[in-house]
């Protein structure tokens, strides 16, 4: 089992560095195509970070609550995991360095990554434990479908529903009637309420993937590698007539990015467990604290975005005065500072794994 989690914890070790990356350029008016999400139907490597973390807390919990004791200790333990994980991202979302601390209660923004991340690995973990894996590819099959007829087969309010960002899109019209002022936009949140449901797709199609990693299957990077494939071109098919979409999370959306996560983590598999190639030991630190580095990230950016330095804000002022050169572009200096947080994550991750400091949030 080493070795399987080894390779887990590198690629959510990489998916958590991409996901500071993209989340820290020194200029959001400056950066390169490929680290920003779609303009809304279609994706882009940077929409792939946030399902392949789920996808990964699905694989985890194949790991971790393999023995699916059901009982009032393991839900217990379930439940409060969930509660931290969503009370860190309103924590997040509502934070400010000064007086009076918080935002005024109609600014918070409700929804938000960690929070989906809560609520995706209750449910999740609640049905491994209960379920076995045929129920659950019942399941799975049951939040992807039913999303499909939901999103286009119910009216908004007597109108036909649409797929584009408007007000008779329904997933946007469910988190304005029930968030109203708390969502990220006015009109829509990319973690809103009914996206959530295929968003619990994703992370169970994780947990097979940890299943088939956890047995006594022989070849198990070329049936991760089948599955991947299988699923790029299921979903692919299925953006015919339900575009991929991350702010709506669409069924497409979800088989298309478990399809690329299954082919990326069969590589890391078949280099690490088939061939024993050491490798990726700066993601694998980054992962065995991956949730904590997500934190950090997000609250010391917040925080420096929060300071004031003359016209600017101390991120700004540090952008400016390191990064900002003649003889670079722009979109270059500002991936440069996104790179040089991405290193500063990484050495905490490296300090906090050999110091065998693992905080589990």
């Amino acid at each position: 089992m080493r070795n399987r989690i080894l390779s887990v914890d590198i690629f959510r070790g990489a998916t958590i560095l991409l996901m500071v990356l993209v989340n820290t350029p020194g200029t959001w008016s400056n950066v390169y195509a490929p680290l920003l999400h779609a303009d809304w139907h279609g994706y882009t490597p940077t929409d792939l970070v946030f399902p392949f973390f789920l996808f990964i807390v699905g694989t985890s919990i194949a790991f971790s609550y393999k023995n699916r004791t059901v009982d009032a200790k393991a839900y217990r333990k379930i439940a409060i995991r969930a509660f931290k994980l969503v009370a860190l991202g309103l924590f997040l979302g509502a934070f400010l360095i000064h007086y009076p601390f918080f935002k005024n209660f109609s600014d918070i923004r409700f929804p938000g990554v960690l929070q989906r991340i809560g609520v995706v690995f209750f449910f999740t973990a609640i049905l491994f434990i209960n379920l076995n894996w045929k129920k659950l590819i019942w399941v799975t099959g049951i939040l992807l479908i039913g999303y499909w007829l939901l999103m286009t087969f119910v009216p908004v309010e007597g109108v036909a529903s649409t797929l584009d960002r408007a007000p008779n899109n329904l997933a946007n019209w469910i988190d304005v009637k029930v968030f109203g002022s708390h969502n990220y936009k006015a009109d829509y949140d990319p973690e809103g309420l009914l996206s959530t449901i295929p968003a619990m797709a994703s992370a169970l199609l994780g947990v097979f993937t940890g299943l088939i990693l956890t047995s006594d299957q022989e070849k198990k990077a070329t049936i991760l590698m089948g599955l991947g494939g299988s699923f790029l071109i299921l979903g692919h098919l299925w953006d015919i007539v339900f575009p991929i979409n991350k702010a709506l999370w669409t069924s497409s959306f979800v088989l298309v990015t478990a399809g690329w996560a299954n082919l990326i983590l069969a590589l890391i598999y078949y280099l690490t467990d088939v061939k024993k190639l050491e490798f990726g030991s700066i993601f694998r630190y980054a992962g065995a604290n991956a949730i904590v580095i997500y934190f950090l990230s997000s609250f010391i950016s917040k925080v420096m975005g929060q300071i004031k330095i003359g016209e600017t804000s101390l991120h700004g002022w540090l952008f400016q005065n390191i990064f900002v050169h003649d003889f670079l572009a722009l979109k270059t200096s500002s991936l440069l500072y996104g790179l040089s947080v991405v290193l500063f994550y990484s050495l905490i991750g490296y300090i906090l794994y050999q110091r065998k400091i693992f905080i589990k949030v």
